[in-house]
C-alpha cells in the first residue's frame, strides 16, 4: 500500500514566491537593453526639450511691516473688517496677515500692471489674465516666528524681476497710507478731514460777515464777548462730537471712555441750548449773528488743527511703516527651468512606465497562452462582434 506523502507548507510556501521573482528577473534579463535605454533616451530628449522652455529669474525682497501694541492692532482690525474683504483677506490674524493680503490685492496689481506695461510684456488682451499670471509669477510668504514678509518675483527679464519686486514694496507703502491701517493713520486721517471741511465752512463765515457791510476789526468792539463765548461752546460740542465717533471706529458703545465722552458731549450741548436761548431773548441783529458763526467756524478749525497735529506726532512715533530688511537686487542666475531635475524626472517616469509596461504584457501573454481562459477569451470576442458591427 503506498502512501503519498503531504506537500511541505514551507516547501510549498517558497516555491509560490520564488516564481513570481524567477519571472521578474528574466523578464528584466530579457528585456534590459529597453529597460536600460530608454530612460536614457526619454532623460536626454527632455534635457533638449528643455533649452526651448524662457529661462526665468527670481527677485527677492524682505520687510518687517509696522509692529503695533496688541491692543491697537485690534481695534483697527476690527474697524477695518470691510477692509479685510476688499484685500481678500478672510481670516485676518495679525496685522502682518493684513499687509500680506493688501499685496496681492486687485489695486496693487493694477498699479503694477500700468506702471510696467505687463499686459503687453505678458502678451494679455484682457486685465483679469494679466492678473492672474502676475500672480503666479509673484509670491508673498509670510514667516510665522519672525513676522518677515517675503516677496519673490519672477519675470524672464532680470532687471524688470528686481525692480517689480522692489515697486511691491512702494505699492504696499502708498495703499497703507491711503487706507489708514494703524489706529494714529486713522485718527490723522478722520482729523484732516474734518480740518478741510471746517476750513471751506469758515471761508463762507468770513464771506458772508464780510458782505454785512462791517470789517471783522470794526466787530470785535461790541459783540466779541458775546460771540466768543457761543462759539467756544459750539466749537467744544463739535470737537467733542468729533472725538465720540474716533473712539466709537475702534472701541465698543460700552466702553468706558465712550461713556465718559457722551456724557461730555451731552453736557455741552446743554450749556449750548443755554445760550442758544440767552441769544435768542436778546434779539441779535444780523451782523451780530454773523460774527458769531464765524468766531465758530475760527475756533472750531484751531481745536481741530491741534487735534490734527496731535494725531501726526502719534503716527510718527510708531516709526517706519515698512522697514526693508533686504533690499531687491538684479538675480544672477535663473531660478527655472531645472534642467537636470526635469531630465532626471523624466527618466525616472519613464523607468517606471516601462518596467510596467512589460510586467503587464508578460502577464497577458500568460493568459492567452492558457487554455483555460481561451474560451473565455473567445466569448468575448464574440460578444464585441455584433457592437463593432452597429457602430
Amino acid at each position: 500500500m503506498n502512501h503519498t506523502s503531504a506537500p511541505d507548507p514551507i516547501s510549498t510556501h517558497s516555491e509560490a514566491t520564488e516564481v513570481p521573482l524567477l519571472n521578474i528577473l528574466s523578464l528584466l534579463a530579457e528585456n534590459w537593453k529597453w529597460i536600460v535605454l530608454t530612460p536614457i533616451i526619454s532623460g536626454i530628449a527632455a534635457m533638449a526639450l528643455s533649452f526651448l522652455i524662457q529661462p526665468m529669474f527670481t527677485a527677492r525682497t524682505t520687510f518687517l511691516p509696522p509692529q503695533q501694541q496688541q491692543s491697537s492692532s485690534v481695534s483697527a482690525l476690527q474697524s477695518l473688517g470691510a477692509l479685510a474683504g476688499i484685500a481678500g483677506a478672510g481670516g485676518v490674524k495679525s496685522p502682518a496677515d493684513l499687509y500680506a493680503s493688501l499685496l496681492q490685492s486687485t489695486t496693487v496689481q493694477d498699479r503694477l500692471i500700468r506702471k510696467f506695461n505687463l499686459a503687453q510684456v505678458y502678451g494679455e488682451q484682457y486685465a483679469f489674465r494679466t492678473r492672474e499670471k502676475l500672480q503666479r509669477n509673484v509670491q508673498v510668504t509670510l514667516g510665522k516666528k519672525d513676522g518677515l514678509i517675503t516677496i519673490e518675483v519672477s519675470d524672464e527679464d532680470p532687471k524688470r524681476a528686481a525692480e517689480l519686486a522692489a515697486a511691491h514694496v512702494e505699492e504696499l507703502r502708498s495703499i497703507s497710507g491711503d487706507l489708514a491701517v494703524t489706529e494714529a493713520q486713522q485718527r490723522r486721517v478722520f482729523f484732516q478731514q474734518q480740518l478741510m471741511k471746517s476750513k471751506q465752512r469758515l471761508i463762507k463765515a468770513q464771506e458772508t460777515l464780510q458782505s454785512s457791510g462791517l470789517s471783522r476789526g470794526t466787530l470785535k468792539a461790541e459783540p466779541k464777548a458775546a460771540a466768543d463765548s457761543y462759539a467756544r461752546i459750539k466749537a467744544a460740542v463739535a470737537a467733542a462730537d468729533v472725538n465720540l465717533k474716533i473712539l466709537r471706529s475702534y472701541l465698543t458703545e460700552n466702553a468706558e471712555e465712550v461713556q465718559r465722552q457722551v456724557s461730555t458731549l451731552n453736557a455741552l450741548r446743554s450749556q449750548l441750548a443755554d445760550a442758544e436761548k440767552t441769544d435768542k431773548t436778546n434779539a441779535s441783529s444780523d451782523y451780530i449773528s454773523s460774527y458769531r458763526e464765524f468766531k465758530y467756524e475760527e475756533v472750531l478749525f484751531e481745536m481741530l488743527a491741534r487735534q490734527f497735529e496731535t494725531a501726526r506726532v502719534d503716527e510718527s512715533r510708531e516709526g517706519p511703516l515698512i522697514q526693508v530688511i533686504d533690499a531687491a537686487q538684479t538675480p544672477e542666475w535663473k531660478s527655472s527651468p531645472k534642467r537636470a531635475l526635469i531630465a532626471f524626472a523624466t527618466a525616472l517616469s519613464t523607468l517606471v512606465a516601462s518596467f510596467t509596461f512589460l510586467i503587464m504584457r508578460q502577464h497577458w501573454r500568460q493568459i492567452l497562452a492558457s487554455p483555460a481562459n481561451a474560451s473565455r477569451i473567445a466569448r468575448i470576442r464574440v460578444a464585441l462582434k455584433p457592437r463593432r458591427a452597429a457602430t
